[in-house]
């Protein structure tokens, strides 16, 4: 998440307010949490538990079950004091999330991912953010859980891999191109102005692909120029991450993945705002790890800065390559989509003569 300096004003506003001032209005916060699979049903528990101890409760807490009968009936049977449904639109994170919109009933709704914990005050933290007018939601910093010992090779720089917070948060609530879908409190009236998540991409089981979050707060961003979203540095969540995300295939896979998201996005909000944070990214944060990798390897003898080098400089050839593979991809279909409207035309022009 990319600050944007012509807005950070907004979050040193936001930040001189005391959060219990807003008691009352985060209390008009719909939560909604996302499941799939029976292998997470005890980090979906402990989810929900931390919802439940949160230091000012929600309105509801929304169950969206996506597509997954037996989960659905245990978490309705298991799991008290939430609304549990079952995903009504298409198979996959979007669908799943819009679901939960359809139903939410509070001012502001909140997301949280299936295997992450909130802090207590995670909640009156991001309705606090989102009482200022000129900001359309809220997130903060997700912190990695990691269930093995965390990968020497695995770069800071790529946690967005294993959907956590890559970058060294800021000291105040910062404005940022988007959020991270796990961790977010969106006002109602994003959704209702400019449409829901998007079920043509996002996650579908257990294939990582990405960026819904982000296509829907570029759409916004468009749609409300001079409005912004906050991210809040001490709005913490702690997201769980099992031993197979932690490996290199994953790594590899997740990657190439987010290139393709990438391209899918461009086609909706154009590539100019899709990459707006991403060329920063490559420009800055990658040379600046890739130094520090080697500046480890070279005066702390830390072998495995080279390690991580290696991994950053592999990272960007997957997720580029991706992203290069979407775009080919789509301009084929566009030809074929052209020419098979092209050759109907014709025929139907040649017909009628």
């Amino acid at each position: 998440m990319a600050t944007r300096p012509a807005q950070r004003g907004l979050g040193q506003a936001v930040s001189g307010k005391a959060v219990g001032m807003t008691l009352d209005a985060t209390r008009d916060i719909s939560v909604v949490i996302c499941a799939y699979t029976e292998e997470r049903r005890h980090d979906l528990v402990a989810a929900v538990e931390s919802i439940q101890r949160q230091s000012v409760l929600p309105r509801e807490i929304i169950v969206v079950i996506d597509h997954n009968t037996q989960l659905f009936e245990r978490v309705r049977t298991h799991i008290p004091g939430v609304k549990v449904i079952e995903n009504s639109e298409p198979k996959g994170s979007s669908g799943a999330r819009n679901s939960g919109i359809t139903v939410a009933q509070g001012t502001l709704i909140a997301f949280l991912d299936d295997d992450a914990t909130a802090e207590p005050d995670w909640l009156e933290r991001l309705g606090c953010c989102c009482q200022d007018p000129q900001v359309l939601g809220a997130g903060g910093v997700v912190e990695p859980l990691w269930l093995s010992k965390r990968p020497t090779w695995f770069p800071q720089e790529f946690y967005w891999v294993v959907g956590c917070s890559y970058q060294k948060p800021p000291d105040t609530p910062t404005a940022v191109r988007n959020l991270l879908a796990g961790c977010m409190c969106l006002q109602r009236k994003v959704f209702e102005a400019v449409g829901a998540f998007r079920n043509e991409i996002g996650r579908v089981g257990s294939y990582p692909m990405g960026v819904e979050e982000t296509e829907l707060c570029i759409r916004a961003a468009q749609h409300w120029p001079d409005k912004a979203f906050l991210c809040d540095p001490y709005a913490r969540i702690h997201h769980r991450i099992p031993p197979h995300r932690a490996s290199w295939r994953y790594f590899r896979v997740r990657c190439y993945a987010e290139g393709l998201s990438k391209a899918m996005m461009c086609r909706y909000v154009g590539a100019k705002d899709s990459l707006s944070s991403e060329r920063s990214y490559i420009y800055q944060t990658l040379p600046k790890g890739i130094l520090r990798g080697i500046m480890d390897a070279l005066f702390h003898c830390d072998l495995t800065g080279l390690l991580r080098v290696g991994a950053i400089i592999a990272g960007l050839v997957l997720t580029t390559t991706g992203y290069l593979a979407g775009i080919i991809a789509q301009r084929r279909a566009l030809c074929k989509e052209v020419s098979t409207i092209a050759n109907s035309s014709l025929r139907s022009f040649t017909a009628s003569k």
